[in-house]
């Protein structure tokens, strides 16, 4: 390589420094922001989340020291003064209808459920459960708990079949034997029935003088 070869690599190689030191010196404090940004991002998220297992702590040392409670009237009302968010919040209601219940006050029991029901920022699974759980108390008339039932019983629900057993006992407290069998015979013949769901509709179909089919020879 000729001296006028190499002084031209040298010349081209320090411009490319001075234009990189020049687009460090202009443009150099964005990158500082973004790491800036990312570090402080970091730190955030995991403010919140150290936030929210305090949180989540606080609550369940609540709960517990509520359900040691031998009194079940004073254990609800341990229960009503914790406050909850979320699946806490659906988790206490659900362990203060339980509470209630036991007590005898069925009303006050239906009155928990339908809040869980009905609030806001609760998984829908909740909202099933304490939908069944209310249709299930001996308060209310019988069309109400069957609607609220039919609207929990469609296809794909999480407590579709669970829903259809209790529409079927419904329908035996107002004398519709025929109409009990029929959801009883779905729920026998349903894929995803558990086998506990699948003897006790067997066991109440026999009963009911309906014999069962019988099993297919494979």
């Amino acid at each position: 390589m000729s001296d006028s070869d190499s002084f031209i690599n040298e010349v081209t190689e320090e411009v490319r420094r001075e234009k990189l030191y020049g687009y460090l010196r202009r443009y150099g404090w964005i990158a500082v922001v973004v790491v800036l940004a990312l570090v402080g991002g970091a730190a955030f998220n995991e403010y919140r989340a150290a936030q929210a297992r305090a949180a989540a702590e606080a609550t369940g040392d609540a709960l517990l020291a509520a359900f040691v409670i031998d009194d079940p009237q004073a254990r609800a009302a341990a229960m009503a003064g914790i406050e909850t968010t979320g699946a806490s919040a659906a988790v206490a209601l659900l362990l203060r209808a339980a509470t209630q219940q036991e007590a005898g006050d069925d009303a006050a029991a239906a009155a928990t459920l339908a809040e869980l029901a009905t609030a806001g920022g609760i998984p829908d699974l909740y909202r099933d459960l304490a939908t069944l759980k209310a249709a299930m108390l001996p308060t209310g008339d019988l069309a109400t708990r069957r609607a609220s039932l039919e609207a929990i019983s469609a296809p794909g629900r999480p407590f579709a079949l669970l829903a259809q057993e209790q529409l079927a006992f419904l329908a035996l407290e107002t004398g519709d034997r025929q109409a009990a069998l029929t959801i009883l015979r779905q729920i026998n013949e349903a894929a995803e029935a558990t086998r506990g769901l699948r003897e006790r509709a067997q066991t109440l179909m026999v009963a009911l003088g309906d014999p069962l089919p019988e099993p297919v020879n494979q």
